[in-house]
C-alpha cells in the first residue's frame, strides 16, 4: 500500500495543477485529472445556446479530441453490453433520444432513458451550475441525431438511417474519417455557446468539475476502513484503468472471482485482501497518470517512473549524466584525476535538483507493465530518502563513467561527456541497435538493482558488450565508437581507472591494449584521411582479444610497409610501441584471452595520440 499512499500524497501535494493542461514534446495534451473524471476522445462537438437550443455542430479534429469528461465508477469500468452512461459527454447511442428512430441499434434497453435520467438528477441538485441545466434542456427534447443531419455533421440513407460507410461519389465527410467504425460509433462532447461573453469549454471549466465532484460525492454511501489512509471513507472495488494512456485497459488492482479464481480459497470477498477509499483510488490513479505522462519512460508498454511526494522534478535512475546536467564533467587528461573528485562534480550537479526539494522529502522508484490487456503489475518499487537515493546517484554517475561521443545536441553536433551511460545505450552496446523493446526493458529493468543498491553489473551484459566492442568490423563506425565508450565504462565500474592514459598501469592486459590502439593509429596516419578502410589493427581486434600473441605478431608484419612509408613520422609511434613491448613480461607474453581491461588500455593509448597536439592526427579521423 505504500506506493498508493505516496501517489496519494503526491496528488495533495500538486492541487493546484489539478485540470491544468500540459504538452509533452510532441504536444501531446495531458492534464492531473480532477477526482471522478477521466479523458475521451471526442469525434463530434454540439454547440448549445444559453437557453438550451441548438446552435452547431462540428467534427472536431483529432489534435483537439482528447476530452476531460466526468466519470461515475459503473461508466468508467463500462464494457460490452453494460449499460452505464457517462454523466455528460458520452457516445452517440447514450446521448441522442433520437438514436432510435434514426436507425441506430440497441442489444437490451435504450442507453438514452438512462443517461438522461442520471443528468437531470444532476441538474436538478443543489451543485448544479447554468451551463448543465443548458446542456439538459437542449438533450431532454431528444432531437440530436436531425439536428446534427440538418448541419451536415452526420448524414443518412434515402430511408433516413445513419449511413454505416460512405460509399457514394464526391468528397467523403470527414466524420467518416475521424471515427474507426460507422456513425453510431462517434463520442460526443457539449460546450455551451453565449452571444455575449466568451465562456471557457465545458470540459476545462473548473466550475464544472467541482460541480459533479461535490454531486457525485453524495452518492457514495458504502464506507469501509480505507488501509491506505486508516480512515473511515467511501469505498470502491472498482479501480481506473487508462493509466499508460487513453487505450490502456489494464488496471493494477482488480479481482473478479467469475473466472480465473483471482481470491476464492483465501478470502470471502475482494475488499478482504485490500480495501481502498473511492478518494485514494482516484487521486492516487490520477496522479500516477499525470506522473507517467510528465516524467515516465515508457519502452514496449513497460513504465519507469521516478519522482518525489512533491512533484518536483527528480533526475531519473535511467538516465546518463548528459541528460541531468547538459553541462557534464569533461575529464582532464592527467592520470590522477580519481573517483572522488567525479563524485564531488557529480554532487554539484545535482544540487540543483536536491534544492528543489524539503529536507524531509522522499523519493518513488517505479517499475510498471501488464502480462495481459487486463491487468497490469508493480514488477519493481522502491522509496526512499532523498539523501540516499542522490548519494546512489553520485556513486552509479561517478564509477560507471568513461568519456562518450555519441550524443548530439539541438543543432545535431556532437556532444562530448564524461559520465554513466543511460540504461537504454547500455541495452544499445550489449545486444545492438536491432535489439527488440522486449530485450531492451528487461535489461534496463535489470540495471535498476545496480544503480540503486550497488549491485555489480551482470556478467552477461559486460560480457555481450565486450564481444561486440571487439569487433569493430561487423559494424559501422559510429555504432562501434558508441559500443566501445559504453562497454568501457560498464568494465571501468569495476576497474575504476581514468580515460587520461595510465602509462605507470603494468596489467598485461591494458598494456597488450595500448600496443593494438598504437599500431591502428600508425596505419590510419599512413593511409591518410582519404582512405576509408578498416586498419589491420582493427580488422584483426577480435582476434587480438582471443589470442594476442599469435595476433600481434600478423598485425606487426602488416605494420611494416606503413612504418618505412611514413618513415621518421613514425618515430614517436615505434617509439611506444617499443616501450609497451618492454613492460610486458616474458612470460605473460601469450595467448591467454584479454580481459574487458584491454579495451580501456585501447581508447586511453588511442585517445591520448589523438589528444597530443602537433601530431597531425584527429580523433575524428575515419576507422
Amino acid at each position: 500500500m505504500s506506493w498508493l499512499l505516496n501517489l496519494y500524497e503526491t496528488y495533495e501535494s500538486n492541487l493546484d495543477r489539478v485540470g491544468e493542461t500540459e504538452k509533452k514534446h510532441n504536444e501531446q495534451e495531458y492534464t492531473l485529472l480532477p477526482i471522478s473524471h477521466t479523458t475521451q476522445n471526442a469525434h463530434i462537438e454540439v454547440e448549445i445556446t444559453e437557453d438550451g437550443e441548438y446552435h452547431s455542430g462540428s467534427v472536431v479534429d483529432k489534435s483537439d479530441a482528447n476530452t476531460l469528461i466526468p466519470c461515475t465508477e459503473d461508466s468508467a469500468s463500462r464494457s460490452g453490453s453494460k449499460i452505464a452512461p457517462y454523466p455528460l459527454h458520452d457516445k452517440l447511442s447514450y446521448v441522442a433520444g433520437d438514436f432510435v428512430a434514426f436507425g441506430g441499434e440497441i442489444k437490451k434497453e435504450e442507453p438514452f432513458s438512462y443517461y438522461i435520467k442520471q443528468l437531470e438528477e444532476w441538474a436538478n441538485s443543489p451543485y448544479t451550475v447554468p451551463k448543465l441545466k443548458s446542456i439538459y434542456r437542449y438533450l431532454s427534447k431528444g432531437r440530436l441525431i436531425e439536428d446534427l443531419v440538418n448541419d451536415g455533421v452526420l448524414f443518412v440513407d434515402e430511408h433516413n438511417k445513419l449511413l454505416e460507410k460512405w460509399d457514394k461519389t464526391g468528397t467523403k465527410p470527414q466524420i467518416f474519417s475521424a471515427v474507426a467504425g460507422d456513425q453510431t460509433s462517434a463520442f460526443v462532447r457539449f460546450n455551451v455557446r453565449s452571444a455575449d461573453v466568451i465562456l471557457q469549454k465545458v470540459w476545462k471549466d473548473p466550475e464544472m468539475y467541482d460541480s459533479f465532484i461535490r454531486y457525485y460525492n453524495e452518492q457514495l454511501a458504502d464506507e469501509d476502513l480505507c488501509y491506505v489512509t486508516g480512515k473511515i471513507l467511501p469505498a470502491t472495488d472498482k479501480h481506473a484503468n487508462k493509466i499508460r494512456n487513453p487505450a490502456d485497459k489494464a488496471k493494477l488492482i482488480s479481482a473478479n472471482d467469475s473466472s480465473g479464481f483471482t481470491f476464492r480459497g483465501r478470502f470471502q470477498e475482494s475488499r478482504d485482501a485490500a480495501r481502498i477509499s473511492y478518494e485514494v483510488s482516484q487521486k492516487a490513479h490520477n496522479a500516477l497518470k499525470w506522473l507517467i505522462h510528465h516524467q515516465g519512460k515508457v519502452i514496449d508498454q513497460r513504465v519507469f517512473l521516478v519522482w518525489s511526494n512533491e512533484g518536483k522534478e527528480v533526475p531519473g535512475v535511467t538516465d546518463d549524466f548528459l541528460s541531468i546536467d547538459p553541462t557534464p564533467v569533461v575529464a582532464p587528461r592527467r592520470a590522477s584525476f580519481t573517483n572522488e573528485e567525479i563524485a564531488k562534480e557529480v554532487s554539484k550537479a545535482l544540487d540543483g535538483y536536491r534544492n528543489q526539494l524539503s529536507p524531509s522529502s522522499r523519493v518513488n522508484i517505479m517499475v510498471l507493465d501488464s502480462a495481459t490487456t487486463g491487468r497490469m503489475a508493480v514488477l519493481y518499487y522502491r522509496n526512499m530518502d532523498q539523501e540516499h537515493y542522490f548519494s546512489k546517484l553520485i556513486q552509479w554517475h561517478s564509477t560507471c563513467v568513461w568519456l562518450h561521443r555519441y550524443q548530439k545536441d539541438e543543432n545535431g553536433n556532437i556532444v562530448q561527456f564524461y559520465g554513466a551511460p543511460a540504461t537504454k545505450d547500455i541495452a544499445f552496446a550489449a545486444y545492438g541497435p536491432n535489439a527488440s523493446d522486449k530485450i531492451v526493458k528487461g535489461l534496463m529493468e535489470r540495471m535498476l538493482p545496480c544503480i540503486i543498491d550497488g549491485r555489480d553489473i551482470p556478467r552477461d551484459i559486460t560480457e555481450s558488450a565486450q564481444r561486440r566492442a571487439s569487433n569493430p568490423v561487423s559494424m559501422e563506425k559510429w555504432e562501434w565508437e558508441k559500443t566501445m565508450s559504453i562497454t568501457c565504462a560498464l568494465i571501468n565500474k569495476k576497474e575504476g581507472i581514468s580515460v587520461a592514459l595510465d602509462e605507470s598501469n603494468t596489467e598485461r592486459d591494458y598494456l597488450f591494449g595500448r600496443l593494438l590502439a598504437v599500431a591502428d593509429v600508425l596505419e590510419r596516419r599512413a593511409l591518410g584521411k582519404e582512405e576509408l578502410r578498416a586498419t589491420n589493427a582493427i580488422r584483426y581486434m577480435n582476434a587480438f582479444s582471443r589470442h594476442p600473441e599469435r595476433t600481434w605478431k600478423t598485425i606487426q608484419s602488416c605494420l611494416q610497409p606503413y612504418q618505412l612509408r611514413l618513415g621518421k613520422k613514425a618515430s614517436d609511434l615505434n617509439k611506444i610501441i617499443d616501450d609497451i613491448g618492454s613492460r610486458i613480461p616474458v612470460d605473460q607474453f601469450n595467448n591467454k584471452p584479454l580481459s574487458g581491461l584491454y579495451l580501456l588500455g585501447f581508447y586511453s593509448q588511442r585517445h591520448a595520440i589523438y589528444n597530443n597536439k602537433g601530431n597531425g592526427d584527429t580523433e575524428d579521423t575515419p576507422k
